[in-house]
């Protein structure tokens, strides 16, 4: 009996369970590894925004600035323009020149700033909130702030009468 016959050193054939096709294990193989692969990488890229991208930036920025100090000689001249340029970029609270230095700079984060209500004082409200620019000062209220500023009055005029009257013959 010959080894073919016997199946002796054959190559094992894998079958798909519910088809019976044969199936194709390198491949399938190669496929997992792929997987795998963007599977790493999906993982690396969430870890590193995790960490905050700004962040990562900014100690880039740093080690790359503390090596090109590093690079720099020990001994410094005055005509260092790297140091007279950081010297000058420090500001000092008792500098006499800062405020005029301060105007100078442009502002980054300028804010719009909206115009405010002119007119006759608006009505007391419970969270002391001025009205907007555009209010055209008629008071639309159904009156509970009105009435809740009168009970707090009276509220507080029956408790001075009452003080008043229990200290009244001392």
């Amino acid at each position: 009996i010959s080894n073919d016959a016997l199946g002796r050193d054959a190559v094992t054939v894998f079958r798909d369970r519910k088809t019976g096709k044969r199936r194709n294990m390198e491949d399938e193989a190669e496929k997992n590894a792929e997987q795998l692969e963007k599977e790493r990488q999906m993982k690396e890229k969430y870890e590193k925004w995790g960490k905050g991208m700004k962040q990562q930036e900014q100690q880039q920025r740093n080690v790359e600035e503390h090596l090109h100090e590093a690079s720099k000689p020990m001994a410094r001249f005055k005509d260092d323009d790297d140091l007279d340029k950081h010297l000058k970029e420090i500001t000092r609270a008792d500098d006499p020149m800062l405020k005029f230095l301060k105007k100078k700079k442009p502002k980054d984060s300028k804010k719009k700033e909206l115009p405010k209500y002119k007119g006759a004082p608006p009505p007391p409200n419970r969270f002391n909130m001025m009205p907007g620019y555009r209010w055209d000062g008629v008071d639309r209220s159904n009156g509970f702030e009105a009435k809740y500023f009168a009970s707090i009055s009276n509220k507080k005029a029956i408790t001075e009468d009452a003080y008043k009257w229990s200290v009244e013959d001392m």
